[in-house]
């Protein structure tokens, strides 16, 4: 944790930082305004010691900027020169606590602990916010897998993730990585249903220069890249019968053979597979090995599909406009009911993925502030062919049409209610009245 200083006496600044270094900060120290929010501009500060009376002006000027810039660090205004209006104001910004000089020792050593306690609580917080940044959901099945990941991910048994195509079996594989002793190790991912066998085989197990044809030289394989890590095999259930004899070989012994080598080769690595198919089933069938999937699924993670979740499609609406939107340089205000309840009312058999295709069409059609349904809502049936005269079309006077057309509609559905119509439409009541005002109707 780093701690800011920023106080004109040096005396001051000494015995301070004396006592943090003792609850383990590593301190900066400034002696005006000017050179304070020089240190600021350098990096990030978890807490910041500020005199309010400092040569060059004052302290609350450094607090308004912090706030400004909402930057998330502690303040402990320390000063010689206090008022009651001056501690609410620094209050109100945010400071931490407020103490006068001469200051007792023992006071600022407590203040001192609670700020280190506020901090690390804090940073626990925004870590687990990060582990769980693609993992959206609040529905009772998502919180009960979000724990069951929680309590599994620091033990190194391998998982099985089974759920319908779609579903986010990536982003649980992912967050279970991020959740083990291995988040600083490399996380490595292969569909083992995208590749013939001879290349999936090469993929995960690396040859040597002369294997065969091309192999003009040596190369690693996923399993060896992943060493320290995580492995995850998307798509287990397509993998061909002879490579998961293979892969049982490398599960047991932890050791792998490249093509075309003659050493093993030790390997650290935990596997963690998915697959959207009945594995039982293809068992039964002879398509894969008993004695693998037990291997695989010494912990299994089954996800909902959407439609049992439906609670959360809000969430993952919101989730998603926020993402692409800045991917696209868009900026919305809000996204309109209408535009949740159509989601909503879909079938969304694709699952997430299907859910962010929908968003992603949305983001990149809308012209405005407002993320809604297209003007058409073609969604909902099959495309017309759009055809051009040769004779040309008046483009200006077709929108205007379908816009009138959809108002008045609007106003027909709520009984002529105005904001009731503007709602629908996902507007605001200023911009429906201008609308209607721009086509004379009443």
């Amino acid at each position: 944790m780093r701690a800011l200083i920023i106080d004109d006496e040096k005396s001051i600044r000494d015995i301070l930082g004396m006592m943090l270094e003792d609850f383990d900060f590593d301190i900066e120290k400034a002696g005006s305004v000017q050179e304070g929010l020089s240190k600021l501009q350098e990096g990030n500060f978890d807490l910041i010691l500020l005199d309010l009376r400092l040569p060059d002006g004052s302290g609350m000027e450094i607090l308004r900027k912090l706030r400004e810039k909402r930057m998330k660090t502690e303040v402990i205004i320390i000063t010689a020169f206090a008022s009651s209006e001056t501690a609410k104001e620094a209050i109100r910004l945010g400071a931490f606590d407020y103490v006068s000089k001469p200051f007792d020792v023992s006071e600022l050593r407590l203040i001192f602990r609670n700020v280190k306690k506020k901090i690390e609580l804090e940073k626990k917080v925004e870590e687990y916010e990060d582990t769980y940044k693609d993992f959206i959901g609040e529905s009772p099945k998502i919180k009960k897998i979000k724990e069951f990941v929680k309590k599994i991910a620091p033990y190194d048994a391998n998982v099985l993730i089974t759920g319908e195509s779609g579903t986010g079996k990536e982003v649980v594989a992912r967050t279970i990585h991020n959740l083990s002793n291995r988040k600083a190790a490399p996380f490595i991912a292969i569909n083992c249903a995208s590749l013939p066998s001879e290349l999936l085989e090469s993929e995960l197990f690396g040859y040597k220069k002369g294997a065969f044809t091309g192999a003009t030289r040596n190369k690693k394989g996923l399993i060896e890249e992943a060493d320290g890590g995580t492995l995850f095999l998307d798509e287990i259930g397509d993998m061909p019968l002879a490579l998961q004899a293979k892969l049982l070989r490398f599960l047991e012994e932890k050791t792998i053979r490249p093509i075309g080598g003659i050493e093993e080769i030790s390997v650290n690595v935990r596997v963690i597979a998915a697959t959207n198919r009945n594995l039982e089933e293809k068992i039964n069938e002879g398509l894969f090995r008993e004695d693998l999937f037990y291997r695989l699924s010494t912990i299994t993670i089954n996800l909902p599909p959407l439609r049992e979740r439906k609670e959360d499609i809000p969430l993952l609406i919101e989730y998603f406009a926020k993402k692409l939107s800045k991917k696209y340089g868009k900026k919305f205000r809000t996204i309109s009911k209408e535009f949740i309840n159509y989601v909503m009312s879909l079938p969304l058999k694709g699952n997430v993925r299907e859910l962010r295709n929908i968003v992603e069409k949305a983001v990149i059609l809308s012209d405005r502030d407002i993320l809604s349904l297209p003007l058409s809502n073609e969604e909902t049936k099959p495309h017309r062919e759009i055809v051009i005269p040769d004779e040309g079309v008046n483009l200006r006077e077709i929108l205007e049409n379908l816009e009138k057309e959809y108002l008045l509609k609007a106003l027909k559905k709520t009984g002529g209610k105005k904001k009731e119509a503007a709602s629908l439409l996902g507007l605001t009541f200023r911009e429906f009245r201008y609308r209607l005002s721009k086509y004379g109707i009443s």
